[in-house]
């Protein structure tokens, strides 16, 4: 596990590193998000983890994939506690860690919304759903359930 603190300071720089949370919940600046809720995806069992990004274009598949009929928002989030590595992107396939997300068993604190993005296209997003329906229907689901 990293602390925020040795994600954070690798390479010296005046900035903060902005965390995004894609989700279709209806949240406020200075609620939290914490586990223990209905997944967003898989089998939709009891959360263990919940997640953030380093990178905008993960946070809005995040978003566009998330279970619901609610509106798709990115989150601004600071994380309480430690981070780690997210399996379902950092295994043999995607080395390093490339889409730079996260898993927590700690809460994020919602700091603010993006409110203007780019959605992907709607033919990429069927293939994506379809290609996540294939893997559900061999039994393939996420490793963080």
């Amino acid at each position: 596990m990293q602390t925020i603190q040795e994600l954070n300071s690798p390479n010296a720089t005046p900035f903060v590193q902005t965390y995004f949370h894609g989700t279709k919940a209806d949240l406020k600046v200075g609620d939290l998000i914490t586990v223990g809720y209905n997944s967003n995806y898989g089998q939709r069992k009891n959360a263990k983890y919940i997640f953030l990004t380093a990178t905008l274009d993960a946070a809005i598949w995040g978003a566009e994939l998330a279970f619901g009929d609610g509106k798709e928002r990115i989150y601004l989030v600071e994380p309480t506690g430690e981070l780690e590595d997210d399996p379902d992107v950092t295994d043999k396939k995607f080395p390093g860690n490339p889409t730079k997300s996260y898993r927590s068993t700690a809460a994020f604190k919602v700091v603010g919304e993006v409110s203007n993005w780019q959605s992907n296209p709607a033919e990429l997003l069927m293939v994506m759903k379809a290609n996540l329906e294939k893997l559900r229907q061999q039994g393939i689901n996420s490793l963080n359930d």
